[in-house]
């Protein structure tokens, strides 16, 4: 049986009502994916959990407070956003994340769940779709983390023609994806590996 709450409409107002089972709906349908989302931003899962945590928690407190048309899946994503960058700011030896990364993220804010995830299966296919050796060198370096000497090494190349490769990868991606690239790949392989 399909859920009433399917109606965005419906599922605000009966959110700002205190239905209990309309807040179900909101933890179940959204939990796991803002959980993955602000992992990404925090390369830590248990202050991923803990901003989640309190972005439903402060969503069910002002509840009455919630606008009656407006996009949940943005809010949310925003909300998950503006918590993090709360306990960045409080908690800042905790990250190794420079502004560079959260300047890359925050593109992907206004995305909502759907586009998101439609940006991730996008790089992944053009990730794929890249020159043979380009791919196994760009991967090498992101999905391992591998440096470029170590690359070089295992590839039996110069660090020169590394770099070239990844130059290109970098090139090739932004082509496809736009600007967003960064914070897709940011997503995708975490902060160590998502240089700019």
């Amino acid at each position: 049986m399909i859920s009433p709450y399917v109606n965005q409409d419906v599922f605000i107002a009966a959110l700002k009502k205190g239905d209990a089972k309309a807040y179900t709906y909101l933890v179940e349908n959204y939990h796991h994916k803002l959980c993955i989302y602000a992992a990404g931003l925090t390369q830590d899962d248990d202050i991923a959990e803990d901003i989640v945590q309190n972005v439903f928690i402060r969503i069910w407190k002002k509840r009455d407070k919630l606008k009656d048309s407006f996009s949940i899946n943005g809010f949310l994503y925003k909300s998950v956003y503006n918590e993090f960058i709360d306990t960045y700011r409080k908690k800042k030896p905790v990250f190794a994340l420079e502004k560079k990364y959260i300047d890359a993220l925050s593109t992907l804010v206004e995305e909502d769940e759907e586009s998101l995830e439609r940006l991730i299966a996008l790089m992944k296919v053009e990730i794929q779709k890249l020159p043979p050796k380009c791919k196994q060198i760009f991967l090498l370096s992101k999905e391992e983390g591998l440096t470029n000497m170590e690359i070089a090494t295992h590839m039996d190349t110069s660090i020169k023609s590394v770099e070239a490769h990844i130059t290109r990868a970098f090139a090739l991606l932004r082509k496809s994806i736009g600007e967003k690239m960064h914070g897709i790949l940011f997503l995708l392989f975490g902060v160590n590996n998502a240089e700019i």
